[in-house]
């Protein structure tokens, strides 16, 4: 379903373009016209399109559709067509019946013998006399008996008509809503409607039956939502004999939305008076002045409260005109101490970017100080760690060369020379010192950069990486980058102590530096950045 605001915003759009529709009418009406310029038309053909003008104008313009309905009397009697005769008969009863011409109305039904009838006009007939009591008995409140032969042809008019059709489904639901059988009758009624996809004028009944049976379960909300459902399809088929906006606007006047009832009654009034009906004109008219008062009475309460409103704003107008002088000579002085500030900070700024700068210059020596002190720092440890093992070392040395000594003094008394020639000759101690002394090496560097290895790595490309044997501190590159990390970057004295060539050093360093994953250039610089020395 659709939600009811979406329902009822699109009834008023159409009520405000409600000429849109009429203009389609007006033209689909004088296509019909046209017809009538056909060369050599006969009777039965004039005929024919009176009875589409007929329907065209029944809810649209009675009183054309009676000159379109007396005119097919005429053709009908000259060609003594009895279906015709009774049909145009028929027709005029009920647009009679619209137009609250009732005495005629049941002059021309009393003048019909129903015997005469055909299945399908004994349909219009008791459908006649079921409108036309109906019609009355709203001029005549007090007379039930209208009411109830309007009943009583209906039960005839159910007999005649096919049990499966619409009309008679429509028709049936009726009787269910008067004789109180209100779910069989909104069963009925919803199951048509749900089938009903296009705006039809069947659809506009079949809403407006159903907001009936609504109002009198007492649903406002339903009985609203199908009222205007069924005054979109009115509008859209520019039915202007119709109930449901004037039934709309008497729930919308009742629940307080006196506006929305204004509009809906006004564009009843409206149709009901383009139309000729009466007896819409009569119903409207009982409503009209009771909704009219209500919306004058709500137009005048709104200009009052429009003329409050202008004196409101009047007086908070001449406290702005004064505010606003008062704020202009506020600005303007605070326009001069805005001046005087800016000139001040202008100063201010001067003396910042001054002090800004002297402090900078500040932090640059005192960076360079602290870097000339970490490095101090960093040499002074370096050097106590590695004067205490150099003396450690001096120690073991004399100890050893003491001990070789007394050893060849032993194989010279002894005169054992061609031992004491094999041991002079040997490089045995001397590659075992070397190798104990490049141990002692390693040992004392990475106690001083435990992450030597790791940190050097990174800077090198992944697959490059050196990748140490077990046991393994130091390899001859990384004991080559740790003497450099040690601020040892002569190629000579490093080749010297690890008793290498300086062109095999410099190899070394250029082979390293390719595998490099940061700039070559700067490769050197970041070894030498490498680690924080580790404090006991």
């Amino acid at each position: 379903m659709v939600p009811q605001d979406t329902t009822f915003r699109y009834l008023y759009q159409l009520i405000e373009n409600k000429e849109t529709y009429m203009s389609q009418k007006e033209n689909k009406i004088s296509e019909i016209r046209k017809m009538f310029e056909t060369p050599g038309i006969n009777a039965e053909q004039r005929y024919n399109i009176n009875l589409k003008l007929y329907n065209e104008y029944k809810t649209y313009i009675s009183d054309s559709a009676i000159f379109y309905v007396r005119e097919n009397k005429e053709i009908a009697e000259n060609l003594n067509h009895a279906d015709w005769i009774y049909e145009s008969r028929l027709d005029l009863v009920s647009l009679y019946s619209i137009t609250g011409m009732y005495i005629e109305s049941i002059d021309i039904l009393k003048s019909i013998n129903n015997k005469d009838l055909p299945d399908w006009l004994l349909v219009k007939y008791y459908d006649c006399y079921k409108q036309l009591y109906n019609y009355y008995s709203y001029n005549n409140p007090y007379t039930l008996v209208h009411a109830e032969k309007s009943k009583l042809y209906r039960d005839s008019l159910l007999n005649v008509l096919d049990k499966e059709s619409n009309h008679y489904k429509i028709v049936y639901a009726e009787k269910l809503d008067d004789e109180n059988k209100l779910n069989e009758a909104k069963q009925i009624l919803q199951d048509l409607l749900d089938k009903t996809k296009s705006d039809t004028h069947e659809k506009a009944v079949l809403a407006y039956a159903l907001a009936n049976i609504y109002k009198k379960e007492g649903n406002i909300g339903l009985q609203k939502h199908y009222y205007a459902i069924s005054a979109i399809c009115d509008i859209k088929n520019a039915i202007k004999e119709n109930a449901s906006l004037q039934a709309l606007a008497s729930v919308l006047y009742e629940t307080g939305e006196v506006e929305k009832a204004y509009d809906c009654i006004k564009s009843s009034m409206e149709d009901a008076m383009f139309c000729n009906a009466r007896l819409r004109t009569y119903e409207v008219s009982q409503i009209f002045p009771i909704i009219d008062s209500a919306y004058q009475e709500n137009v005048n309460r709104q200009k009052s409260e429009l003329q409050l409103f202008l004196i409101l704003v009047s007086i908070l107008s001449a406290f702005l005109i004064i505010a606003v002088i008062y704020v202009y000579r506020q600005m303007k002085r605070v326009a001069r101490i805005r001046k005087e500030l800016y000139r001040t900070n202008v100063k201010l700024n001067e003396l910042n970017s001054d002090l800004q700068y002297t402090v900078s210059q500040l932090n640059e020596v005192n960076k360079e100080l602290s870097d000339v002190n970490n490095e101090l720092s960093e040499a002074n440890q370096i050097k106590e760690a590695y004067i205490g093992h150099f003396l450690d070392l001096c120690s073991t040395y004399i100890n050893k060369l003491e001990k070789y000594q007394n050893t060849l003094n032993k194989k010279a008394v002894e005169k054992k020379l061609d031992e004491l020639y094999k041991i002079l000759k040997s490089r045995e101690m001397i590659d075992n010192e070397l190798k104990e002394l490049y141990e002692n090496f390693d040992n004392i560097f990475l106690h001083l950069y435990p992450n030597f290895v790791e940190e050097f790595n990174s800077l090198l490309l992944e697959e490059e990486r050196f990748i140490l044997k077990p046991n393994e501190l130091l390899n001859v590159e990384l004991r080559i980058f740790a003497l450099i990390r040690l601020g040892i970057t002569d190629s000579s004295k490093i080749a010297h102590f690890l008793h290498y060539s300086a062109n095999t050093i410099y190899s070394y360093r250029t082979r390293v530096r390719n595998k490099a994953a940061v700039p070559r250039d700067e490769f050197e610089n970041m070894v030498m950045k490498i680690g924080a020395i580790k404090k006991n």
